[in-house]
């Protein structure tokens, strides 16, 4: 026998231990903030990693639009930019003259309906082209995006001087090809709009078609191979598929895409020389830019501005809850 045989007490079986004691539970808590940070300073790192960005923003875009809510409550014209006069208080008087001005109404609703026009011409063009990139080899995968890249950079002055030269009555060529021969397009009222809403859109369906693109491509093959199998369309593919896993990135887009079409000004600017005959093609933005530069109403123009800014305010927070919903109840 050996020497652990022998150490063993009589009656234990060599290979059975002792039984152990369960660990005693120790009682939950309130978690406390320890040297480390635990989790409270969990709690606070994102905020200390967004701080500079948020301080930049801060400093961007706080001041500017708090002196523009300011000028919108005074009576500020030229007289009191060179200090002959002192400004006045005027509380909303400068809301109510906007708003009981026909003009501006009009405006406001043109505004809307050409920004809508965009966004679904925008967002229908870049995602179309983002489903032909998945389907195309890769050179003229190649040259689509070089060239949507290239109008994605070009700058809205240059790409609207070129596009009211394509359409030139003289010398464009475009009305050469279709066989219109001197048709105005930015004498009419719609024609200068439908003009102005190709640019946009030329400069704007790049982005969609990218960031789409990328996402498609996040997609895992074997859903879209699985929904090709059971015999499904590409257009359900689309519907029933791909818009639902890509639904983030297409709110991402819509939203962009507000903002900057509500906002156009470079364009109806350049391409309807400055709103069109008589005003017809005025938009918010260039209408704020008459009332504050060319009428020197700088507070009825800082009163515009205030107005656009709360339309997209709330078209965006709308669009978040309704996105929101939609992917509670999926």
């Amino acid at each position: 026998m050996t020497h652990e045989a022998t150490a063993l007490e009589p009656g234990r079986h060599p290979y059975k231990t002792a039984p152990t004691a369960p660990p005693v539970p120790t009682p939950a808590g309130p978690s406390r903030r320890t040297p480390g940070g635990g989790r409270h300073g969990t709690r606070w790192t994102p905020w200390l990693y967004l701080a500079p960005a948020l301080v930049v923003l801060a400093a961007l875009l706080a001041y500017p639009i708090y002196q523009l809510g300011l000028i919108s409550f005074l009576e500020y014209t030229q007289a009191q930019v060179s200090g002959g006069e002192p400004t006045t208080f005027k509380g909303l008087d400068n809301y109510r003259t906007l708003f009981s001005d026909g003009q501006f109404r009009q405006v406001l609703l043109t505004t809307v309906v050409f920004a809508a026009c965009c966004v679904i011409t925008t967002l229908g063009v870049g995602c179309a082209l983002a489903v032909l990139l998945t389907r195309v080899r890769a050179l003229p995968r190649l040259v689509l995006l070089l060239a949507a890249l290239g109008a994605w950079a070009t700058p809205a002055v240059t790409g609207s001087t070129v596009w009211v030269f394509l359409f030139d009555p003289d010398h464009g060529p475009v009305n050469r090809l279709l066989g219109l021969g001197d048709f105005p397009w930015t004498y009419g009222r719609y024609s200068a709009f439908a003009l102005v809403l190709f640019e946009v859109v030329w400069c704007s369906f790049p982005f969609v078609m990218v960031t789409v693109y990328a996402g498609i491509k996040a997609i895992p093959s074997e859903i879209l191979e699985a929904a090709s199998l059971d015999g499904a369309s590409q257009w359900r593919i689309w519907r029933s598929v791909i818009a639902p896993m890509l639904r983030p990135i297409l709110t991402v887009v819509t939203i962009q895409s507000i903002i900057w079409d509500f906002k156009v000004f470079t364009q109806i600017y350049v391409m309807t020389a400055g709103g069109g005959i008589a005003g017809q093609n005025l938009v918010l933005n260039v209408y704020a830019y008459q009332k504050a530069f060319a009428s020197s109403q700088y507070s009825l123009g800082s009163a515009i501005g205030i107005v656009m800014l709360l339309i997209l305010l709330a078209v965006t927070l709308v669009h978040l809850r309704l996105m929101r919903r939609q992917g509670e109840e999926l």
